[in-house]
């Protein structure tokens, strides 16, 4: 450093200048970030069904990997599960459809009621309206309706739209998820070979762990969201309340977004009960739900996800928040299974032994044998 740089640079405080060298990495790091995250976006209707494709391998690769120790080819396991899954997946979208048109008549006349009481009430009850004020209050919300007509329109158009991204990214999904089960390990070793070969071997041991992580992450999600729809599901049912199957089925899809999936899906259950049972039947209704909730926070949580995945609640609650303020539901949905992978994945990456770092994880969660990102040579 030239004199005069020496002489300036000692009139800057210790502290001041340690803050600006973090400042400027941080800067950069950021910026990093943000070019990082612009990529995903850019790139999102092909890293988004990758992402999905890899759950959904962690959740079928046990029974494909048992099929093929029994003797079955492996192209004839993949087959097998792929289609019993896809038919287990089918019939339950296609009976929470059929439930509801089924029951919707029934639910209907049941609002029609409700809101005929209601009616009744607001002219003779406390408040004491008149028919004119009801009449011209149900104009008025008509007259809006008809004023932001455009406005509904051109948001059924963008529906339009999403499903037919949706359909497109199912067909990737499926396509991507039968390649990962025929040869995932095929895949991953080819992809890591861009990896200097002096850590190459320490690349794989950490994708394996991490790809454990997410295999034990996607059972006990599956577990704890069973969990919860039978539990909502037969409260709902023994209450009377309609469409308490589909209901559930909706539950359970829900859950699959941690800690505010089920929550959200079973408010539903609060709207319906409402509008055919009442305010006592919706009150206990969201007394079920919460109670659910809270036996899966302090019970089934840490005893099953506490075991298959090692993340701190803390973790889960602001990963499950920023990717929602970042991608809406889906980001939601792919937040905590991300942690979940990189965060064994980085433990055995860097760590000064990543044998025993693999062994402390079994330790942890289980081993890793039988989770393994195992497709086949």
């Amino acid at each position: 450093m030239p004199p005069a740089a020496e002489r300036a640079d000692q009139w800057v405080s210790p502290l001041v200048r340690a803050s600006a060298a973090w400042a400027w990495r941080l800067l950069i790091l950021a910026a990093a970030a943000y070019v990082l995250f612009q990529v995903f976006v850019l790139f999102g209707l092909v890293i988004v069904p990758v992402a999905l494709a890899l759950i959904i391998t962690a959740l079928l690769l046990p029974a494909v990997d048992y099929l093929d120790r029994l003797g079955a080819a492996r192209g004839g396991a993949v087959a097998f599960v792929l289609v019993l899954s896809l038919a287990v997946f089918g019939g339950l979208l296609a009976f929470v459809v059929n439930q509801f048109i089924e029951g919707a008549p029934l639910l209907v006349e049941q609002v029609t009621r409700s809101i005929e009481g209601t009616r009744d009430w607001l002219i003779n009850g406390p408040t004491r309206l008149s028919a004119d004020q009801i009449n011209r209050a149900v104009d008025s919300f008509t007259e809006a309706l008809r004023t932001h007509q455009t406005q509904l329109t051109s948001g059924a158009l963008s529906t339009a739209g999403t499903i037919v991204e949706i359909l497109s990214g199912s067909f990737l999904v499926l396509f991507t998820v039968i390649f990962f089960l025929l040869g995932g390990r095929s895949i991953w070793q080819f992809v890591t070979r861009l990896i200097p070969g002096d850590q190459r071997a320490r690349v794989r041991e950490a994708g394996s762990a991490g790809f454990h992580s997410l295999a034990g992450y996607a059972r006990a999600t599956s577990l704890v969201a069973l969990v919860d729809a039978v539990a909502i599901g037969s409260g709902i049912a023994i209450m009377g309340i309609p469409l308490a199957l589909p209901l559930a089925s909706l539950i359970f899809l829900g859950a699959f977004i941690p800690v505010v999936g089920a929550l959200i899906t079973g408010f539903l259950a609060v709207i319906v009960a409402l509008l055919a049972k009442g305010i006592i039947y919706a009150l206990i209704t969201l007394g079920l739900i919460v109670a659910v909730m809270q036996l899966e926070a302090h019970v089934l949580q840490p005893l099953v996800m506490g075991r298959a995945v090692s993340i701190h609640p803390l973790a889960v609650v602001l990963g499950l928040t920023a990717g929602g303020v970042l991608a809406g539901v889906i980001g939601a949905l792919l937040a905590v299974p991300a942690i979940a992978f990189f965060n064994s994945f980085v433990r055995v990456l860097t760590a000064e032994d990543p044998s025993a770092q693999v062994e402390a994880l079994n330790a942890e969660d289980g081993p890793l044998v039988d989770a393994e990102f195992d497709g086949g040579s």
